[in-house]
């Protein structure tokens, strides 16, 4: 049987593009099992994308394929690309949508140069259905990953800005706001350890100050803001039962304060 194909766009649901990726991968592997990931990825923003592949792409079974469509660029030169991470493979645009996961594992890359492998009529502005689907349902299939083009030593870097910690604390920002709300920082659980005792940190970002972490949201009252390391590894804020987004007016790329209290 073929592996799990997952789908991960800015597509929405409201129109056809979603049911067309399905349709061509079926076409070509009527076995595969295609999962959706997410398709309400914020209109072009590749960071949201790349933080959503980060966090999902590596659970899946063995041989997964990964089609990820958040491609601004369309039509022009950046280039399709597909690549191999440990044992799951991946397909999509080289315009920093696989940054996140490439800077973390090792990974084998090319460029989508077969035409075979793509649909016959190639669009400037659907290379989701014209070439990512296809090519991941050969993948899915069992086509080599050398057999879709030539390989590809550097993948298109997207960064967010890198943390900053001394003696007084940790300065970092908030990188991702999910469905709930909740604002994901750029502070791993890592540095939050070696700053010392979480209950004398005392964190701002926005108007907003908090004093100490908590294990969970569900630590605090209803209404209430926490602070605590979520289950991407990141330290985030979020309002027990409340839209921390919406509740704090904090939006994306808002600076965040983690200050010790000496």
């Amino acid at each position: 049987m073929a592996s799990t194909i997952t789908l991960t766009t800015d597509f929405g649901l409201q129109d056809h593009y979603v049911s067309v990726l399905k349709a061509v991968i079926l076409g070509i592997s009527p076995e595969s099992r295609i999962i959706d990931i997410s398709h309400q990825i914020p209109p072009q923003d590749i960071m949201a994308g790349a933080w959503v592949v980060r966090n999902s792409a590596m659970l899946f079974p063995k041989n997964s394929v990964h089609v990820v469509v958040v491609d601004p660029g369309v039509g022009t030169d950046r280039k399709p690309i597909a690549l191999k991470i440990n044992d799951q493979y991946f397909v999509g645009p080289d315009n920093g949508i696989f940054s996140l996961i490439g800077d973390k594992y090792d990974y084998e890359a090319v460029e989508l140069t077969n035409k075979k492998l793509w649909l016959d009529d190639v669009s400037k502005t659907f290379h989701g259905r014209d070439i990512f689907a296809p090519v991941a349902a050969h993948l899915a299939k069992g086509v080599p990953l050398s057999d879709l083009g030539e390989a590809l030593d550097q993948l298109s870097t997207y960064r967010w800005a890198t943390p900053i910690s001394d003696k007084d604390g940790i300065q970092g920002w908030i990188v991702h706001i999910d469905g709930y709300g909740n604002l994901i920082s750029n502070i791993p659980q890592e540095m939050v350890q070696k700053a010392g005792d979480p209950e004398n940190f005392r964190v701002y970002v926005g108007n907003t100050i908090l004093n100490g972490l908590v294990t969970t949201f569900g630590s605090v009252p209803e209404g209430e803001p926490a602070t605590y390391i979520g289950s991407s590894g990141m330290l985030e804020i979020a309002i027990n039962k409340g839209n921390a987004r919406e509740m704090l007016g904090v939006e994306k790329g808002a600076q965040l304060s983690l200050v010790i209290q000496k």
